[in-house]
């Protein structure tokens, strides 16, 4: 059975990861990503410890299912190269600062002239244009200038989030489905098509809760101020006995009602629980020291037998024990013939017909830099002299 996007080639000049992350997704599904890597240290985050034998750990989570080939691209006959992968290559992403790929003469407009079906996705901070453009950042940059971070936390100060929600949300998540978007508009057209991704812009779509509500209310959103904000007892995180945490999420009147039998607390039953006010404060108190009264697995027992949206915080060692996500196939293992056994995460979308799957391992820096070239037709003596010459 053919994979989702068999037949689909990838040329992938990202590194870190953005832009690893959204090639990922497209690998998983059956595409042909070459990672084409500087020939001296390629993606920076192979080298960033912890180490899984000699290659990080983010690495082999983030690159696996690809192919890597070392290409020198400042160098003539390294952009040769790439010219020619081009021609016969589906989509181009990359993730360098505004202008570079035009002053290696590989922007958009260069790689049209050979493959106008080419569909070229350029993942950046703050857009290809924009008094911004060319400035660095980071994730915690992109969410503090887009507002989201602003109202993130509990009151008084904003959190930093544990994960990278600019990087996955705003940039590689939206890059892959607008990817797909462009080569089914291809399908149409016959045409590919340049897509500017801005991690700023990305993520400030996720606003979009807290910017209908300020538009219809006028109320600037703060840390700790709202129903799904740490604002409300109803929807928070509340210790145990045992310095574990419990999630609670009964925002509904339904699920608030079990959860106030669960707990043997009918007094918590009023309706003013889902209305703002100090009360609040008050009653997560009480919920506070009602939870401090046993362990988190006391807990997770009593209230197993309650559909409440209640559920312990899980550590990540402890979700990759976890059966349900075991048996959701989320936590996959497997066996590399140099490192050994190892766990890597498994693929989110369940398709019924054309399903991803975990091929390869991440691979070593230039891994394929040969097969690829032969396929180009270079026969083994020019690939020894490009390698000799740094070109590869």
């Amino acid at each position: 059975m053919q994979s989702a996007l068999e037949g689909i080639k990838v040329l992938d000049l990202s590194r870190l990861l953005p832009g690893p992350f959204c090639s990922m997704l497209m690998a998983d599904l059956g595409a042909d990503v070459i990672k084409v890597e500087d020939p001296a240290v390629g993606d920076y985050i192979r080298w960033w410890p912890p180490k899984i034998g000699s290659s990080s750990g983010f690495h082999v989570v983030l690159n696996r299912n690809k192919r890597s080939l070392t290409l020198n691209l400042k160098a003539r006959e390294g952009r040769d190269i790439f010219l020619r992968l081009a021609r016969e290559s589906d989509v181009v992403l990359e993730g360098f600062r505004p202008g570079v790929m035009k002053k290696l003469g590989l922007d958009y407009h260069s790689l049209g002239e050979v493959n106008p079906r080419l569909v070229f996705c350029a993942i950046s901070g703050y857009g290809q244009e924009g008094e911004r453009a060319l400035k660095a950042g980071h994730d915690i940059n992109y969410l503090a200038l887009n507002g989201l971070l602003s109202h993130s936390g509990r009151a008084g100060k904003p959190t930093v989030p544990g994960t990278q929600i600019a990087d996955l949300g705003g940039g590689a998540l939206l890059a892959a489905f607008s990817i797909l978007a462009a080569l089914l508009a291809r399908e149409r057209t016959g045409q590919g098509q340049c897509i500017d991704i801005s991690m700023t812009d990305g993520a400030m779509a996720w606003n979009c809760l807290r910017w209908g509500q300020f538009i219809a209310d006028g109320r600037v959103p703060a840390p700790g101020d709202d129903f799904l904000n740490h604002g409300y007892a109803c929807y928070n995180v509340y210790e145990t006995g045992d310095g574990r945490f419990m999630a609670l999420g009964a925002l509904e009147p339904q699920f608030w009602k079990a959860f106030c039998k669960a707990m043997d607390r009918p007094q918590w039953d009023r309706p003013d629980y889902f209305d703002p006010g100090p009360h609040q404060a008050v009653l997560e108190g009480e919920i506070g020291a009602a939870f401090m009264e046993k362990t988190q697995a006391e807990w997770v027992e009593i209230l197993s037998a309650h559909d409440c949206c209640c559920e312990p915080v899980l550590t990540l060692a402890e979700a990759m024990d976890d059966r349900g996500l075991q048996a959701r196939q989320m936590v996959v293992s497997l066996i590399h013939e140099s490192w050994g056994s190892y766990r890597q995460l498994g693929i989110a979308p369940k398709f019924s017909a054309t399903p991803g799957e975990i091929r390869s391992h991440a691979p070593d820096l230039g891994e394929h830099t040969a097969a690829i070239l032969r396929d180009l037709g270079f026969d083994q003596s020019e690939v020894d002299r490009l390698k000799a010459e740094g070109i590869v």
